[in-house]
């Protein structure tokens, strides 16, 4: 199943989210909440921004996968899903504000969530 490699891919990059989230924790000492620091601020964002949509777009992969989908499709959607969550987590990890690196990686990923959730109805409908 297609779908499998590029979910290890992203569990892979949702660990290393994780770990620096961790790593901050430790370093401020702050076990609940961000205590008012800016860093441990913006990596739960890119943490918490990764979990909200990367989950979504592998479930609807693996149903057009599943109803049918050619393989080079679903390579498609998992190598841009991959390439708009890094590229939107080493932007927000270098600036909390606007980048081109946060603003490619949501048009990638959003993109991607929009042809899979579209693909998903038309092959439920047919």
């Amino acid at each position: 199943m297609t779908t499998g490699f590029y979910a290890g891919l992203l569990a892979l990059m949702l660990l290393i989210l994780i770990l620096r989230v961790v790593r901050l924790r430790w370093r401020f000492k702050v076990s609940i909440g961000d205590g008012g620091i800016r860093e441990l601020e913006q990596a739960i964002r890119v943490h918490g921004n990764f979990i909200e949509t990367a989950p979504m777009v592998l479930i609807l992969m693996g149903l057009i996968e599943f109803g049918g989908a050619p393989h080079w499709a679903i390579h498609a959607f998992g190598i841009i899903l991959v390439a708009g969550r890094a590229l939107h987590a080493y932007g927000l990890s270098c600036n909390a504000g606007t980048s081109f690196g946060r603003l490619l990686g949501m048009v990638l990923t959003n993109s991607v969530l929009l042809v899979a959730g579209v693909t998903a109805m038309v092959q439920f409908i047919s």
